[in-house]
């Protein structure tokens, strides 16, 4: 089992900043990917950003691709998704995801198995 637990959503104004952390524990060695998902009321959840575990890959939706930067600390085992120059429409609970086995798509929400609770995020405009 691999336990996630988010942190680090509020309030920003647009064209703000945010960083999200996601403490992983557990079966940490089982991971392959670590993604961030998010779903805005209303609205199906949407793939934001993945990293492969090891590090050598970072994958990033076109909408979010040079705002947003996931990184991990590797003492700690925390993910963070670093957000900047935020938009409303940024609004949404974010959740962390962690999956074990290999796909062709990072973006696919059903491949992950482990998630975290989600933390809310709110842009105002």
């Amino acid at each position: 089992q691999v336990q996630l637990v988010e942190s680090g959503g509020g309030l920003a104004q647009a064209g703000g900043s945010l960083r999200l952390s996601c403490a992983v524990s557990g079966r940490t060695l089982d991971i392959y990917d670590l993604g961030w998902f998010r779903q805005a009321p209303g609205k199906e959840y949407e793939f934001v950003a993945a990293r492969s575990w090891s590090g050598r890959s970072t994958y990033y939706s076109d909408s979010n691709k040079g705002r947003f930067t996931i990184s991990r600390d590797y003492a700690t085992n925390t993910v963070y998704l670093e957000m900047n120059r935020l938009k409303p429409e940024d609004t949404a609970v974010y959740y962390c995801a962690a999956r074990t086995t290999i796909r062709e798509s990072v973006m696919v929400r059903s491949d992950y198995d482990f998630w975290g609770q989600g933390t809310q995020v709110t842009v105002s405009s």
